[in-house]
């Protein structure tokens, strides 16, 4: 099985990479610094130096995996932004450097696997239940919300683009012992993406354009 990890420096994307090595995967994934480069490869993975938030390097995604027929693919990089409690406006600075990561990221990276996913191929974005809007409940960290609600929509409008190629989903990891999730989280990263594996691997044509929790069960967009 051969399988891609776009934005797999550090948490969740590094461990997709172990887990994905350790069942014997042939993995390609990217990074946007050395030291990323260097876990990557350490953990046997191809490692590519992409940088999602700028168009000349994510431009260069497709010409680094022309040739190949990834069976699974998965988006996850991200960033978070301000910590707001409320209605905080971010400054464009902070909107920029979450809607180019989470979002614009996205448009430039999904366009470019077109041509490079076996067929019967699962496409995966790394969402969070945070960017529903049929199941909010609170707005902290609404620029994060914003974002992976703008991700969402990306996903399907991909998955009716790839409909018959690929099977596309949006997941949410659960609350993750990660950088970004603290260390009061409910889960480890080990166990989320155990989790997200299992998902994935079980994905039927049915299940494109969908949007799923870690356990499997369905999120409301």
């Amino acid at each position: 099985m051969k399988v891609l990890i776009v934005g797999a420096s550090r948490g969740l994307g590094l461990e997709f990479v172990r887990q994905y090595r350790s069942s014997g995967a042939v993995v390609t994934a990217t990074a946007r610094d050395a030291q990323g480069l260097v876990r990557l490869e350490a953990l046997g993975a191809k490692a590519l130096n992409v940088d999602v938030a700028d168009v000349a390097s994510a431009s260069g995604l497709e010409w680094l995996v022309d040739g190949e027929a990834f069976d699974v693919a998965v988006y996850n990089a991200g960033a978070y932004g301000p910590h707001s409690s409320g209605l905080d406006t971010p400054t464009a600075e902070e909107f920029d450097a979450v809607m180019h990561t989470n979002v614009l990221g996205a448009m430039r990276v999904l366009p470019q696997l077109n041509g490079v996913l076996a067929p019967g191929a699962k496409l995966a974005v790394l969402s969070s239940r945070m960017g529903s809007i049929g199941e909010r409940e609170a707005a902290f960290g609404w620029l994060y919300r914003a974002s992976k609600a703008a991700l969402n929509s990306v996903l399907k409008d991909a998955s009716l683009v790839l409909k018959g190629q690929a099977t596309c989903v949006a997941l949410h990891p659960g609350w993750v012992k990660t950088d970004m999730g603290g260390s009061g989280a409910d889960l480890t990263p080990e166990r989320s993406v155990t989790d997200l594996r299992k998902v994935i691997a079980g994905l039927r044509t049915a299940d494109n354009g969908k949007f799923f929790n870690h356990d499997g069960s369905a999120i409301a967009w």
